[in-house]
């Protein structure tokens, strides 16, 4: 790092302080905050989470311990301790700011929440002072640093600085580097989803955290990394993965927890399908929850219910088999008459096809039409899935662990959710698969390739609607009953088509994690927030518009995507070309 006195005054930072003074200031206020966390916040416990007791941190303070420890990491790492150079091996500025501003936000937050929600400044106990102040601190020290970018202004702070040539590390070593992200993963994910509904002030100060300090590992290319391991060990992280979600239900003791994550595995399940659709072929599907419904209706159909006019049970294998048939039937005959349209006319089509369902199961009644769906009753009392001598309805103990209803069909979903990601990457690396990617980038060149484009978007349509129905027929189970009402484009609470689709947005188009990741967010946020609920589509409006200006390809970006996007300083070509005989010759474009 460069001090700052032989630097051009647009290279500097913002604030004019010397690399002496503004290094220091961010280790202090960085064990400033750390320390605030073990003082009481407000006198009453009133505040969620108890922010009263000294030396007992909860809450919040638990989120500000974690964001200044981060910070106070990142900033030892910028002073070269022996250990922790790679942590940010780029020496970059960039990731010391946004780290603490994880720590700034979440106090400032809880210090004006425990004014708003208690009525005054008055509420504010020491500990709260000190927690504002000192994480001031490091942000201040921070914009005084080297400018990440110079002459770009603060762009620059929120642009991923240049990252040195990973290197490679042993093979077990690699491996272990994948465990321990899992393992934080994890720990991360059951802090999230074990905070109370109720608790909001708590979630929004986990999500600030989340937010910035995930940003800052991006900066400092931890998470470049990290993905770079997990894909030369691909197998080993997928593993990885499923034993982490194996192993949630056992450090859950309340089952509401658990079935939060059956329904988001079950509309992930159902996002992947739809990924096949609008990421891998381009197709833009508006109806697509219909798919979800036609599943449900079949297995509820034929699941015993005493509501169902079939009066049949089918063995579970043999309901889950009837919903991706049947919902597999139905994308053949939408979309043998409707794929030959493009764009904006597709998309139209496919939307009024979701209305369709929903009016038509809405009308199966018995007045309307014939009784086949009892209208707007739905089928209920659909009894439990029996696996093998297990009643997935009944609570069972293994060892010390009690595992409730919710958790059994959490495993379920696992197993399914396994089913579907392996479908959707044989899929997506097959010679149909590269059929899929070439319409969607250039339909035109791709028939005149001999793509028979018809026949691949017919097929694509057909293969998600099947993977929706697996997940209609398991959610028809969890639920107990199937009605029409949630199988609408927009709606309260999901499934919806607008859920589904930008779950996949948001997550990323083409990517196997990336619809998986938006499903949780989508579905956690609402669950957690629930004063947001009633202005969900807002939120999801503005969620795409931030998304579609900052990152377009989505969270987890595909490659191919990301290139497109980011056309500046990815290909980086070079002006000139040096022959074999010593002649240059000058790049197009150069």
């Amino acid at each position: 790092m460069t001090d700052t006195t032989l630097q051009s005054p647009a290279e500097r930072g913002p604030l004019p302080l010397p690399p002496a003074v503004a290094r220091p200031l961010i280790a202090v206020g960085a064990v400033g905050t750390i320390a605030s966390a073990f003082m009481s916040w407000t006198w009453t416990p009133d505040f969620p989470g108890n922010l009263t007791i000294y030396g007992y941190p909860a809450g919040l303070q638990i989120l500000a311990l974690v964001a200044g420890a981060l910070t106070l990491l990142y900033a030892l790492a910028l002073w070269r301790v022996k250990g922790l150079g790679w942590l940010n091996p780029s020496d970059a500025t960039s990731p010391v700011f946004l780290t603490s501003l994880s720590a700034f936000t979440v106090c400032w937050f809880t210090g004006i929440a425990i004014a708003v929600d208690l009525g005054g400044l008055v509420n504010l106990d020491p500990g709260a002072y000190v927690a504002m102040v000192a994480s001031a601190l490091p942000v201040i020290g921070a914009l005084a640093l080297p400018h990440p970018a110079p002459g770009t202004g603060v762009k620059g702070y929120l642009t991923k600085p240049e990252q040195p040539r990973h290197g490679t590390l042993a093979p077990l070593a690699e491996r272990l580097v994948v465990t321990v992200g899992t393992v934080i993963g994890l720990v991360i994910f059951t802090y999230g989803i074990g905070i109370n509904d109720d608790d909001s002030e708590t979630f929004i100060g986990f999500l600030l955290v989340c937010v910035f300090a995930a940003w800052g590992l991006v900066h400092s290319g931890l998470l470049d990394r990290y993905s770079a391991m997990s894909a030369r060990h691909k197998g080993f992280a997928a593993a990885l993965a499923l034993l982490a979600a194996v192993a949630f239900p056992f450090t859950q003791s309340d089952d509401h927890n658990a079935n939060i994550g059956v329904n988001i595995l079950i509309f992930a399940t159902v996002a992947l399908g739809l990924n096949i659709v609008v990421g891998l072929t381009g197709l833009l599907d508006l109806g697509y929850v219909a798919f979800l419904g036609v599943g449900a209706y079949a297995a509820a159909l034929v699941s015993g219910s005493e509501y169902s006019p079939l009066h049949v049970q089918f063995p579970f294998w043999a309901a889950a088999l009837t919903g991706m048939a049947a919902s597999l039937v139905f994308g053949v005959v939408i979309g043998a008459p409707t794929l030959r349209l493009r764009g904006d006319y597709l998309a139209i089509v496919t939307l009024g096809f979701g209305e369709i369902f929903r009016i038509a199961v809405n009308n199966l009644d018995g007045d309307s039409g014939p009784n086949v769906t009892r209208g707007p009753n739905g089928i209920t009392q659909i009894p439990d899935i029996k696996l093998f001598g297990f009643n997935l309805g009944d609570a069972h103990t293994l060892g010390s662990f009690t595992l409730g209803r919710f958790a059994n069909y959490l495993f379920l979903m696992l197993i399914a959710t396994a089913i579907v990601v392996a479908v959707f990457t044989r899929a997506a690396d097959s010679r149909i698969g590269r059929s899929w990617i070439a319409i969607r980038e250039d339909e035109t060149a791709a028939t005149a390739m001999g793509i028979n484009g018809f026949r691949a978007k017919l097929i694509a349509f057909a293969l998600g609607a099947s993977l929706a129905g697996l997940a209609g027929t398991v959610m028809a189970h969890v639920n107990y009953s199937v009605n029409p009402q949630p199988y609408q484009f927009a709606g309260a609470a999901p499934p919806n088509s607008a859920f589904l689709l930008a779950a996949v947005v948001l997550g990323g188009m083409g990517t196997v994690s990336g619809p998986l990741l938006g499903a949780s967010l989508l579905y956690l946020i609402p669950e957690k927030l629930q004063f947001m609920q009633n202005y969900e589509l807002l939120t999801f409006g503005v969620a795409l518009i931030l998304l579609m200006r900052f990152r377009p390809e989505g969270i987890i970006a595909d490659r191919r995507r990301k290139l497109e996007f980011h056309e500046t300083g990815q290909l980086d070509v070079p002006a000139q070309t040096t022959l074999s005989d010593g002649a240059t010759v000058a790049k197009a474009g150069a």
